[in-house]
């Protein structure tokens, strides 16, 4: 390298140093290549050896180069150092990662917490507007209060009489026995409850003389009635039984008195007793008839005029059925209106009176003169004379082909046997009922037992005698079901019988029957009716009726319910204040004390309607013409009334001619956990809600972990001992308001739609308000009933998976439809919402009332119910007809319109509310 540095430097001449730079390039290349050869040729191959050698060493502390593991190649310093510098970047990574996902799981709290402000202050703005709306509300309750000047009262405490009264003043005759000084009031105050106590019979002489079926009869309806009481000291009246007798038996006047004055509570006179003689055959005697019975009054079906107390004493219904209930699959049904007769009637007089006229004398002169004493012998004439005609087909028979039935003493005798006479009047449009010749006879068993049976199959009676006291005439308006025609008009009976109309003779029909059904046709029947005219007498209100206890299954509530959208989606519309204060039960106590003195009457008479003999439920509906009794006649806007208006002045108040007041939702459901729940989700926020009643119809009990909804009221789960759909209409001791709202566990309805149907019921409340509408039809080729679901121009039912109806028909439903009804319904699983619109129609006569254009209300995506099984429209067909036979006639009436809104469709400016939509 020295020589070629100076050679470069200058030391050679020019070609000198040509060569030597071309012989040292050479050299240089040579050098190069030669030392490339070995360093990549020997070198490997010497490595290559040296490894193999050192890898085959038996000591393997010595394999240095060779395969190690992970925790091996560690040992080295800086792969030491290369680990722990990967360890520690591992676990950075890691505390970063897990404080990544830290930080954002507290942003989605925070999230959370931003959107549950901004509920809460929504929330707040609406409990603000509700609050603001309940403060004018109390204000007006208060002015309302105020000027009505109507302090809530307390029940009086009850006053007991000493034990040995004195007694009240003896009437200056025995026939002069009146209520006001025969009857003492004090030991009946209004707060009493009525009770009564029911002598033992077989503790006393004159229970051995009973006839067994009376008395057996007797004694299972005073076990099951509401009012008898064991307790003697604090009862307000005394029942003693003492006939029918039995054959032969000779009990004379004498002993039976003597009996009855030492009764242990008859205290001298009898009063505040009643004697009860029941005759279960047409010829009972007259057992009392020369006994005197002092202030104590008395109950059977003969009477004569010197021995009857008008206002004072009863005249019963005998006592058929003893212990048979009647089959109502039997009785013939009330259409068609004509039958094959147009009257008929059997009997043969066995002794008739002597009459004070000659039978020479024209009709024109008898009535001139005196009245004759027996118009039976023209009754008879004038009767064939019809038959004679051929005008109508009627029949008449004045013969027994048999030996007649023993009768009393100018009294026409029954004819054959009792199941010959029925199969005659099932003919028969109407049943001609002969009075006694003798006008002392008021009334007989005789004939009583003759209008039992033509109310019993639906003949009409035409009773022949003004002077008859037909059972319960002081209480019950017998126009509407029969016709009483004095005897000297036998001659137009005819023309008055033509001169009825169908409706008129359905009309009669249909009340006869339930006068029959509700006051003659059991024991049960007539002891509850000698009971209930006594104690409608008195003016005290009706027991309370018998309520279904609730038995609570115990649930966890506390999830948030959420509101569906479209349930929320009112547009601007004020549905009401959902209620802050607790729930608001419907009043009780002053509806029951004041309905006994202001319709004492209205409960006998009117056709089949809410009122009538059997206890009242805690509160009765209330019609219309009875708003004066809730206090919307002060001349003030009752409580929870509107202002009028066309939005929100209507929209912030419940309105209507009825104070204030909630309805109850009943949803029946089994085993549909996530259905139920959404349903009740769905009703949260809804305004005037009082609570909700789950009627959990299966026997498998809820999961244990599932979370009811909070949706701001009570959610009573109610466990049922069976699964029956009559559990339906159950009256829960749970619901404490008249309205009741029945849905379905998958109905699926707006809160404006619920809302306008519970205002239209406050102002129909003895109907069935609700959204399905369905009808009837009547099948010409099959010749029966059809049940109808297609849309419609008229409808005769609304389902009751969505619908308003009072509480009372929930007692009505359960304690006095005919079980046969509510068998079916069990049977085929199907049927209670026409059963309860058969009921109410029948009760009414009145169609149900539609609101809104629903026609279906299923929620989209719930499971299949039993409806869409193909054997339920079948079913319905058959409930339909088999409800008919039970009635006897279809109650089920149509109606060809439908309920919306007051300016439902009406333009309206621009600055003005409607007070509903719908969609």
């Amino acid at each position: 390298m020295t020589g070629y540095t100076m050679l470069r430097n200058g030391g050679v001449g020019n070609g000198g140093q040509t060569c030597m730079l071309r012989w040292s390039n050479r050299i240089r290349l040579t050098w190069l290549s030669f030392t490339l050869f070995i360093i990549l040729v020997f070198f490997p191959l010497i490595a290559h050896y040296y490894l193999t050698t050192l890898d085959e060493a038996d000591e393997a502390g010595k394999r240095i180069f060779g395969p190690r593991a992970g925790s091996e190649l560690c040992e080295v310093k800086h792969v030491l150092d290369l680990c722990r510098i990967r360890e520690s970047v591992s676990e950075e990574l890691l505390q970063l990662e897990a404080k990544r996902q830290e930080l954002n799981s507290e942003i989605a709290k925070l999230n959370l917490k931003i959107e549950a402000c901004k509920k809460s202050i929504e929330n707040a703005k609406q409990d603000l507007l509700q609050l603001k709306n309940v403060i004018s509300q109390t204000e007006h309750s208060y002015k309302e209060l105020m000027a009505q000047n109507q302090p809530k009262l307390s029940l009086p405490i009850r006053l007991l009489p000493e034990k040995d009264d004195a007694g009240l003043p003896p009437p200056k005759v025995t026939r002069g026995c009146r209520l006001h000084n025969c009857f003492d009031y004090s030991r009946c105050p209004l707060t009493s409850g009525f009770p009564v106590y029911v002598y033992d019979s077989d503790q006393f002489a004159f229970g051995s003389y009973l006839d067994p079926l009376v008395k057996q009869a007797f004694q299972a309806t005073v076990r099951a009635n509401v009012y008898v009481t064991e307790n003697a000291a604090i009862a307000c009246l005394y029942v003693v039984l003492v006939g029918e007798m039995q054959e032969p038996t000779v009990l004379r006047p004498a002993d039976l008195e003597k009996q009855l004055f030492s009764l242990p509570h008859w205290r001298t006179d009898g009063h505040n007793h009643i004697i009860i003689n029941l005759s279960r055959k047409s010829d009972t005697q007259n057992l009392l008839y020369n006994v005197s019975t002092g202030r104590a009054m008395v109950a059977q079906s003969t009477f004569y005029a010197a021995q009857y107390r008008a206002g004072f004493d009863l005249v019963v219904s005998p006592l058929v059925h003893a212990m048979s209930e009647p089959n109502f699959m039997e009785i013939p049904p009330q259409v068609p209106v004509k039958r094959k007769y147009l009257f008929t009637f059997q009997g043969e007089k066995i002794e008739s009176l002597r009459s004070s006229l000659q039978e020479a004398r024209s009709f024109e002169e008898e009535m001139e003169g005196d009245p004759p004493a027996d118009y039976d012998d023209r009754i008879i004439a004038t009767l064939k004379a019809v038959q004679d005609s051929k005008l109508d087909q009627v029949l008449v028979e004045f013969t027994c082909k048999n030996q007649p039935k023993p009768s009393l003493p100018t009294e026409w005798a029954l004819c054959g046997e009792r199941e010959d006479r029925l199969e005659l009047l099932k003919l028969s449009t109407f049943a001609l009922i002969i009075t006694p010749g003798d006008p002392r006879l008021l009334i007989s068993s005789g004939c009583a037992t003759r209008l039992f049976e033509a109310l019993e199959v639906g003949a009409v009676p035409v009773v022949l005698g003004e002077q008859v006291q037909l059972p319960y005439h002081d209480m019950l308006q017998w126009n509407e079901a029969a016709l009483v025609v004095p005897k000297p008009r036998v001659t137009e009976v005819h023309f008055l019988l033509r001169s009825l109309s169908d409706s008129d003779l359905l009309a009669m029909r249909r009340q006869g029957r339930f006068l029959w059904e509700t006051y003659f046709s059991t024991a049960d029947s007539i002891f509850n009716t000698v009971l209930a005219m006594i104690r409608t007498r008195i003016q005290i209100p009706a027991a309370p009726i018998r309520e279904e206890v609730a038995a609570e299954i115990p649930h966890r509530s506390g999830k948030a319910a959420g509101t569906d959208p479209n349930m929320a989606d009112n547009g601007d519309l004020d549905l009401g204040p959902v209620e802050t204060e607790p729930p608001y039960a419907s009043p009780k106590y002053l509806r029951n004390f004041t309905l006994t003195v202001t319709d004492c009457y209205r409960g006998w008479n009117s056709a089949p309607g809410p009122f009538h003999l059997f206890p009242h439920t805690p509160f009765d509906p209330v019609l219309p013409s009875e708003a004066k009794f809730l206090g919307s006649g002060t001349g003030f806007r009752p409580i929870g009334g509107g202002a009028g208006g066309s939005g929100k002045e209507f929209q912030a108040a419940l309105g209507g001619n009825v104070q204030r007041e909630q309805f109850t939702v009943v949803m029946l459901t089994y085993e549909r956990e996530e259905v139920l729940m959404n349903s009740l989700e769905r009703l949260n926020g809804l305004p005037y809600l009082n609570k909700v009643v789950v009627v959990w119809n299966s026997p498998k009990l809820p999961s244990e972990d599932l979370l009811w909804p909070d949706i701001g009221v009570p959610i009573m789960v109610v466990r049922t001992e069976k699964n029956s759909l009559n559990n339906r209409f159950l009256p829960w001791n749970e619901i404490e308001t008249e309205a009741i709202l029945s849905i379905d566990d998958d109905a699926h309805l707006r809160h404006d739609e619920i809302m306008f149907g519970f205002r239209v019921w406050r102002e129909a409340r003895d109907r069935i308000v609700g959204f399905p509408g369905r009808y009837h039809a009547w099948d010409i080729p099959h010749q029966s009933w059809l049940y109808n679901s297609n849309y419609s121009c008229e409808l005769s039912m609304v389902l009751t998976g969505a619908a308003f109806f009072h509480k009372y028909y929930a007692y009505l439903y359960s304690y006095v439809m005919p079980q046969a009804i509510r068998d079916m319904v069990d049977e085929y699983i199907n049927c209670e919402d026409i059963a309860m619109n058969f009921l109410v129609s029948h009760i009414t006569r009145k169609p149900p009332i539609k609101v809104t254009s629903r026609w279906t209300f299923r929620c989209p995506g719930c499971p299949q119910a039993l409806s869409h099984d193909d054997s339920h429209f079948h079913e319905r067909h058959k409930c339909i007809n088999f409800f008919v036979k039970v009635y006897g006639y279809m109650p089920l009436l149509y109606t060809q319109f439908r309920v919306d809104s007051v300016l439902f469709k009406t333009r309206l400016p621009h600055d003005k509310t409607k007070c509903f939509k719908f969609i």
